[in-house]
């Protein structure tokens, strides 16, 4: 792959548009697919993305970064190729939900690569790049533990995959504000026990009477507000009103859940 994209003397921003395109190429198809095959295409493509962000990448690539920034590219494929067959089979919904995708994953791509620069040197968009991360890691979670909980999975099958989803995740957020590989051990600290906390509210869930949607907007929403404290903290903001703030995120997130039970069907 290298070599074809060096003959080819594509820019860096061209892979990353050349990447989408085959990517969504593939999310596209794999709807046609089920079973083991699905999985099987699913890993597959989360796989490819993260090895053609390293390809278009490489360059910029330092000794100081490490496997973190690599965990969102993954997750991201193969979040959107698990939650395909949960939505509805009309070729409209599909070209729009791969469209979503393509936009994502190249926004996803341009903010990688802006932290796999910025462990070389300064760079003024750093913090904007942090948020977008943020964000899509909060959709990534969103549509796996919604994809969790739609296949009605054992709670000692469902529980751990959440703590290994979730601890991947906000440990790859967590990485984006220290860029280097000797991580703190109170970060990898942190990043267990929002993956603990977070695969024991899942449980609680598992007997819960809601719906994946209810379900999986708990779950981020409380991982918003842990994630968010925790960022807080390794940026030495944590103040009261910071700390409201989140408070009040994860207080509605239980309001929803309570609201939207359904304990009399």
């Amino acid at each position: 792959m290298d070599k074809i994209l060096s003959l080819l003397s594509l820019s860096k921003r061209q892979q990353f548009v050349l990447s989408v395109f085959a990517l969504s190429v593939g999310i596209f198809a794999s709807q046609f697919t089920s079973g083991i095959l699905l999985y099987a295409i699913s890993f597959v493509l989360s796989l490819t993305s993260s090895i053609l962000f390293f390809a278009a990448t490489r360059s910029d690539l330092s000794v100081k970064v490490s496997y973190p920034i690599f965990i969102l590219p993954f997750f991201y494929t193969l979040s959107f190729a698990l939650f395909y067959p949960l939505i509805p089979a009309r070729f409209l919904t599909h070209i729009i939900t791969t469209s979503i995708y393509a936009f994502g994953l190249y926004s996803l791509l341009l903010t990688q690569n802006i932290f796999a620069v910025s462990t070389i040197r300064t760079i003024n968009l750093l913090r904007s790049a942090r948020i977008v991360s943020f964000v899509l890691t909060i959709i990534v979670l969103f549509l796996i533990s919604n994809v969790i909980f739609s296949q009605r999975m054992p709670i000692y099958v469902a529980s751990p995959l959440i703590f290994i989803v979730s601890f991947l995740l906000i440990f790859q957020s967590m990485w984006t504000y220290v860029l280097k590989r000797d991580f703190a051990s109170d970060i990898l600290a942190l990043s267990l026990l929002i993956g603990f906390a977070t695969s024991q509210l899942s449980l609680i869930l598992s007997i819960w009477p809601i719906n994946p949607a209810i379900y999986s907007i708990f779950i981020t929403g409380m991982f918003y507000a842990y994630s968010g404290l925790c960022h807080a903290w390794v940026e030495k903001r944590l103040f009261r009103n910071v700390l409201w703030e989140y408070v009040w995120v994860g207080l509605l997130a239980i309001l929803i859940l309570i609201l939207f039970s359904r304990w009399g069907s």
